[in-house]
């Protein structure tokens, strides 16, 4: 694949500096577009800057007595509204938190020996299969490319309040 076919790819994806992207994989053979597709996808699945309205999804469909599988982190939202902060405070900090979350998740999978400091008993990496679904080339260093992936662009730093 071309440099410039590559970065179309990129681009049309959504990437910051699409042609830094394709230029690496292209002169340093890193599976950019796998790292970049995966993070993308991890993104997709953390709050989006600014929105608060799945608050009022889960107040909607967690019962104030719910006991079912998570239904804690909806009774705390309830209970930190009552006590006066905003939505948008809230939805603030879980942006936050699934942000370091994904960091930590896309730093352990690159360094499976670095749990509990023992590595005798299971090492793994993500990896792009080839047609076959036979492991081809490991997705390495994503930790390294989280801020960068932000979708705001910011590298969650805050959002000016201007």
């Amino acid at each position: 694949m071309t440099k410039e076919t590559l970065s179309s790819i990129f681009r049309s994806l959504g990437a910051t500096d699409p042609e830094q992207w394709a230029e690496s994989e292209i002169n340093e053979g890193i599976p950019q577009l796998a790292r970049f597709l995966f993070l993308k996808g991890c993104w997709d699945r953390i709050v989006r800057d600014g929105d608060t309205s799945w608050i009022d999804n889960v107040l909607k469909n967690v019962h104030e007595t719910s006991e079912e599988s998570f239904a804690g982190g909806t009774h705390a939202i309830r209970r930190i509204i009552a006590d006066g902060a905003s939505k948008e405070d809230i939805s603030e900090l879980v942006r936050n938190t699934q942000a370091e979350f994904l960091f930590e998740i896309c730093y352990l999978l690159g360094d499976s020996r670095g749990v509990d400091g023992n590595d005798n008993y299971a090492e793994w990496a993500l990896m792009t299969l080839d047609e076959d679904g036979n492991p081809e080339r490991e997705i390495g260093g994503l930790h390294e490319s989280v801020l960068g992936t932000d979708p705001t662009g910011r590298e969650m730093t805050p959002a000016s309040s201007t």
